[in-house]
């Protein structure tokens, strides 16, 4: 099961560690649940996947952007800065947080199907590197603000070329029905192309993609690759000159579960480098500066969610004996992938060795739904008793950054775990906290 943890995750005598503290001290200390990160573990991560992208395409690397959707706070953008990659952020509360946390818009891109004149407006006027353009009526809003700030805007256009990747429909992003991106197959695409070179004010320095979320194989990622670059030859052909930029977006899949496999960063480029290589040279096109978007990949391992125990429940089945019913304190307010898209995790009594059998298992949580599921189907000691700890990995992507506050649950904190040390980047939310919305 270890590769689900992070690497400074460790068990002595059937008790879980952080960088050498123990879950029960976790929880003693800052309360459950609680997100706990680990911090050396992030750093290493997005340190990798800017060295592969160096690695594989040398002179043609182009930024590792950080996809600040997966998490952000004020403290991992600074991380991220400090790592040298670049972040990605698509509405104006992400970018407030990166431009809070002094985080270099030089190094940023903004992306969003609906972005907002404010939001056009306030990424033109701090100097946002790259904006991802994602509908027609962008191009105007981009080309307006540019001319208002005296710039010309650096875009990228988002688009959509037709690929079913093999994941589920709520997170692929580039067949054709979907909300994303411009088509390619419908002449959309070159329609947009046509209306951004109409505006001075707007500098078109290539295509981007994004094909879907939690893909562990490469193959819809050359496809992908094959067909943006089969537009950067038709517009070469048409105007005479080449677009530098690729940007192939993210969506490379982590271990949620002991058997899943997923890519390593090298492998990753390496794979995209041949695929771009050789679709550049059937079509005698230069290799352009290629980018990734990687957000899950990277913080996604880097945490687990610790949770208590609260009730515990045997529940008699039709036709499959019994099944035991294991409440903690948090639920789907803190992670809602297991119910809005069926997500799998695995998890272990964090605080204590158990050498009873392993039964038939939910975990759930503590909120009126009976959707309310942290994982539908385990197996777990049966010997699980109220004020067990409970830990889940890999809950680094989405979990705290989806959260909600469903009956008036409040948000559980995330605490930075590094070099035996602990402390708290993102405070839990209070009643107190809650009420202040109120008027």
């Amino acid at each position: 099961m270890s590769n689900v943890w992070s690497s400074e995750v460790s068990f002595e005598n059937g008790h879980l560690h952080l960088s050498g503290i123990s879950a029960s001290t976790l929880a003693s200390d800052f309360g459950t649940p609680a997100f706990f990160l680990d911090e050396a573990d992030f750093r290493n991560r997005a340190t990798a996947w800017g060295h592969a992208l160096q690695n594989s395409f040398g002179e043609n690397a182009g930024t590792v952007y950080y996809a600040a959707k997966a998490f952000i706070c004020l403290e991992l953008a600074r991380w991220v800065a400090q790592c040298g990659i670049g972040l990605d952020v698509c509405t104006g509360g992400e970018l407030a947080v990166a431009l809070a946390a002094g985080f270099p818009p030089s190094k940023m891109e903004l992306h969003g199907n609906n972005k907002s004149v404010a939001e056009i407006q306030t990424a033109i006027e701090n100097g946002v590197r790259t904006i991802v353009i994602d509908s027609l009526v962008e191009i105007e809003r981009v080309a307006m603000a540019a001319k208002g700030h005296g710039k010309r805007q650096r875009v990228l256009l988002r688009l959509t070329p037709g690929i079913e990747a093999h994941t589920h429909e709520s997170i692929a992003t580039a067949h054709e029905d979907v909300k994303f991106g411009f088509s390619i197959a419908s002449g959309a695409a070159w329609d947009a192309i046509l209306a951004a070179r109409r505006h001075p004010e707007i500098e078109l320095c290539g295509f981007h993609s994004h094909i879907g979320s939690q893909i562990l194989s490469m193959d819809a990622f050359g496809i992908a690759a094959d067909r943006l670059i089969g537009l950067l030859a038709r517009y070469r052909d048409e105007f005479g000159q080449e677009l530098p930029e690729l940007d192939l977006g993210g969506g490379y899949g982590i271990s949620y579960l002991p058997e899943d496999d997923p890519l390593q960063p090298d492998e990753v480029l390496a794979s995209l480098y041949k695929s771009v290589e050789a679709s550049c040279e059937l079509r005698a096109l230069k290799i352009p500066r290629v980018s990734i978007e990687p957000g899950r990949a990277i913080v996604g391992p880097t945490m687990f969610t610790l949770y208590e125990v609260g009730t515990t429940k045997e529940v008699v089945l039709e036709e499959e004996g019994t099944r035991n019913y294991v409440s903690v304190d948090g639920g789907m307010s803190d992670n809602i992938r297991t119910s809005l898209y069926g997500a799998e995790y695995t998890a272990v009594i964090a605080n204590r060795v158990s050498t009873a059998n392993l039964i038939q298992t939910r975990v759930v949580g503590k909120h009126c739904e009976t959707g309310d599921i942290v994982i539908r189907d385990i197996k777990l000691p049966a010997d699980i008793a109220p004020g067990d700890l409970l830990a889940v990995p890999a809950t680094g992507a989405y979990g705290r950054s989806m959260a909600s506050n469903y009956n008036h649950v409040p948000r559980p904190p995330v605490v930075a775990v590094n070099d035996g040390k602990a402390r708290v980047i993102l405070r839990r939310e209070t009643f107190t906290d809650l009420l202040n919305l109120d008027v």
